[in-house]
């Protein structure tokens, strides 16, 4: 027997059924650099779905819109029964002469059965309100895709923010663990010491008060990685029930997030979401304004009909030797608005009204955009210095929680001394960690209102 192919045969449905395996329990869970996020939730977030819908929405209703103008056919079948034939009354003298003055006879007014078969073609003509239209569908569309954009970067930013908030509750977890380590190892010295009666106990009772309150951390901070794990799977369009894991590292995403060219980047109003929306909106209400003027414009429309009739005491339509009558008929239509009570200027004029407020909304939305730019390029400085500055900080933190733990250990700092350095680098860490999810957040927002992944009619 081959045992050596045996062995090759054996390792190889093993390391397939290992494969398989891995395979199988993965399928289930997502890993991701933010990039990856940010073009998975461009395609799965609920948000982002629905906002591709809209403009599916709005192809169709454009051509719902130019459909009125063209050709319309409508064809038409109507049976009647009568189940008691009406009847017409002539004179009696019309059938027989010797019949009495004043006398009159009966006679059947109409078949028992009749069948009519109809088509009309009709076409409009001119009709100023349809030309309108056609406009307001145009506007229409293009503010849907705007909206797709606005959607496609509130995602984005959205991402962003829930992917650093996963990343910030992870490295808080990690850095209260090693603090909660180093004092657990403190905590152990400092009683030792005090059973041998060289320290207090208010020096071991210090130290659990601040390992009780890093515990308590701890825990806070594991439930919020739950939820900040739940929140980003809302953002990408995941179950909550799946696995996701993050590649990316926070200080890391930090550094890459702090681009002093923003500092310098013109803002181009054409481009930012808001406004095109904002742009949109006032385009509308002119249209609105437009229609109640057409309004007043006559319409003018054609239609061709032929249809085709039989009758008949019995049921005969289907017979091949049934007689049909057909008839034709053919036009123009014209209406001319007079006059409406001054109705319709009524209307114009508040269309008119309308207008004027879309335009003092449009300039009023201009400047707080111009607001939100300037507010959000500080925000983006500021948050760049504190990261700095946090990070001086930190450093020193260490340096003087580990000069205060050494003297403390000798003797020549009291308890207290020791805590207090703990809690300023336990707030320290906070601070940093806090400055850098800032970093990458308010990032974000500036390319937000820059529109700097430049989202423009992408359907």
């Amino acid at each position: 027997m081959n045992y050596k192919f045996l062995y090759v045969w054996v390792f190889s449905v093993l390391a397939f059924a290992k494969a398989h395996s891995q395979q199988t329990s993965t399928q289930d869970s997502y890993s991701f650099t933010l990039e990856e996020a940010i073009n998975y939730g461009l395609e799965n977030n609920y948000q982002a779905i629905n906002a591709k819908r809209d403009i599916a929405k709005a192809l169709k209703q454009k051509w719902e819109t130019t459909s009125t103008g063209l050709p319309q056919i409508n064809a038409g079948i109507d049976y009647n029964y009568n189940v008691k034939t009406p009847v017409i009354v002539l004179p009696g003298i019309f059938f027989d002469d010797n019949a009495a003055p004043g006398s009159f006879t009966a006679i059947p007014g109409a078949p028992r059965q009749t069948a009519n078969l109809n088509a009309t073609l009709s076409q409009l003509i001119f009709d100023g309100s349809y030309i309108v239209a056609l406009e307001a569908s145009e506007t229409f569309l293009d503010f849907s895709e705007n909206a797709n954009n606005k959607a496609k970067l509130e995602v984005r930013k959205g991402i962003i923010n829930a992917y650093g908030g996963v990343l910030l509750t992870q490295e808080n977890i990690s850095i209260v663990e090693r603090n909660l380590t180093t004092l657990n190892k403190n905590l152990e010295e400092t009683t030792k010491i005090y059973e041998n009666g060289l320290a207090e106990e208010e020096d071991v009772e210090q130290l659990r008060i601040t390992k009780a309150q890093l515990e308590n951390q701890l825990n806070s901070a594991k439930r919020q990685e739950d939820i900040a794990l739940d929140m980003l799977k809302l953002a990408l369009g995941i179950n909550l029930d799946q696995e996701i894991i993050l590649e990316e590292d926070l200080a890391a995403l930090a550094i890459q997030n702090m681009d002093p060219s923003l500092n310098e980047e013109t803002l181009n109003l054409e481009n930012n979401a808001d406004f095109q929306i904002a742009t949109n909106f006032t385009e509308q209400r002119r249209l609105e304004y437009k229609l109640e003027r057409a309004k007043a414009l006559p319409t003018l429309s054609g239609f061709l009909n032929y249809g085709i009739q039989s009758f008949g005491e019995d049921f005969v339509f289907f017979d091949g030797d049934n007689r049909w009558f057909g008839q034709s008929v053919a036009g123009v239509s014209l209406s001319v608005p007079i006059f409406s009570s001054l109705g319709r200027q009524a209307r114009t004029d508040r269309a008119k009204i309308a207008w004027d407020q879309a335009k003092t909304d449009l300039d009023r939305t201009t400047q707080e955009i111009l607001l939100n730019y300037q507010t959000a390029l500080n925000n983006y400085q500021i948050a760049i210095d504190n990261y700095r500055t946090n990070k001086e900080n930190l450093t020193l933190a260490e340096r003087i929680e580990n000069k205060n733990n050494i003297k403390f250990k000798e003797g020549i700092a009291t308890s207290f001394d020791l805590r207090q350095a703990q809690t300023q680098l336990y707030s320290t860490q906070s601070n940093y960690l806090q400055s850098m999810f800032q970093v990458i957040s308010e990032k974000a927002n500036l390319e937000t209102i820059l529109n700097t992944p430049e989202f423009i009619k992408q359907n």
